[in-house]
Formats: structure tokens, sequence, C-alpha cells
């Protein structure tokens, strides 16, 4: 277990960076694909990002944006360029995983 944990965080360094696909409405798709950020947004306003857990148990993270929910995240991303989250993610369950994105990349706390 300790190696796979091992080759999880090499690859999130070294690996290809995160890409942020937009997708229309207030909901992320089915189909959540490993290395990609998924940000749904309805009528220009952001309302979630969605992403596979990368600790590699592949949990379905939906991280909400709209700015009445609470927590709150926010996603920076300029066009063609890897996506910033903000804060980071900790997840209180599951895997207990806590981790930043950061330019596209894993940044594990």
């Amino acid at each position: 277990m300790r190696i796979f944990r091992w080759l999880s965080r090499w690859w999130d360094r070294n690996g290809p960076k995160r890409k942020l696909i937009l997708v229309d409405g207030d909901s992320p798709p089915e189909i959540i694909r490993s290395r990609n950020l998924y940000l749904a947004k309805d009528d220009g306003e952001d309302w979630s990002v969605a992403m596979r857990c990368p600790c590699g148990c592949g949990d379905r993270l939906e991280l909400m944006l709209a700015t009445e929910a609470r927590p709150r995240w926010s996603v920076r991303s300029k066009p063609n360029a890897p996506p910033t989250l903000q804060p980071s993610v900790w997840r209180k369950a599951g895997c207990k995983s806590h981790f930043w994105v950061r330019d596209g990349r894993i940044v594990w706390c």
C-alpha cells in the first residue's frame, strides 16, 4: 500500500497536469476522468467542480463554487492553462486525503 501511495504521489508531481473542462448546466457529468476537473457553469455562473480523488481511492468529489454554499471553493484558470483550486480539499470521511490543486498539480498536505 505504501508503494502505491508513493507512486501515486510521484505521478501527481511528474505526470501530465490536470485540465479544466467546462460543462453547461448546474451539475457535472456522470463520467469523471481521473486527471480532469469539470467546471459546471449555468447562465455564466460557476456552480461546482468535480474530480476524482487523487489518492487512488477513485471517489468522486464535487466541490461547490456558488457564493451561497458553505463550504465553498474557488477555481482560477486562464484559457488553455491548468486550474488552481482554493482552499485545500480535506476529506473528513473515506480516505481522509488532504491536498491542494495548484497549477494543475496535486500538492499533498
